[in-house]
């Protein structure tokens, strides 16, 4: 049913991700399908990476270790943005179209009111794709 699953990944915040990442790891396995983990950083350092060549490094590492054995080898990709907090909604976008995911599992929030004013990436970009979006609430 799904060929290749993307999972947006925030180093700084892997813990908050813990249920997106069994799910998707769960869902490809059920579909053997290839999984591909989508990090976004900045050009300078950060707490996460000196520059986008060492976090890209970590993304890899990262998926290396997480990613299921279900004969597809994990994939990677790095956006890189000045502003990643207004950009995210469009570069996830981006990437799906990039990666050719037919499948997004990202972890979300719980509601809050500030939604209706600022929704949470996850809806957004739901409702601006076209492919299959999966919210993981913690």
């Amino acid at each position: 049913m799904f060929k290749k699953i993307m999972v947006p990944v925030d180093l700084a915040h892997l813990k908050a991700l813990d249920k997106a990442l069994a799910v998707a790891a769960d869902m490809a396995r059920h579909y053997h399908a290839a999984l591909c983990y989508v990090g976004v950083t900045i050009s300078q350092p950060s707490s996460v990476a000196h520059n986008p060549q060492e976090y890209e490094t970590k993304l890899k590492a990262f998926a290396a270790e997480h990613a299921p054995d279900n004969g597809h080898p994990p994939e990677t990709a790095v956006y890189v943005s000045h502003d990643p907090v207004a950009d995210l909604d469009e570069i996830l976008l981006q990437a799906i179209k990039e990666q050719e995911a037919d499948l997004v599992v990202m972890g979300t929030h719980l509601p809050h009111h500030i939604d209706a004013i600022m929704p949470a990436n996850g809806s957004k970009v739901a409702a601006h794709s076209s492919v299959s979006v999966f919210l993981v609430r913690p």
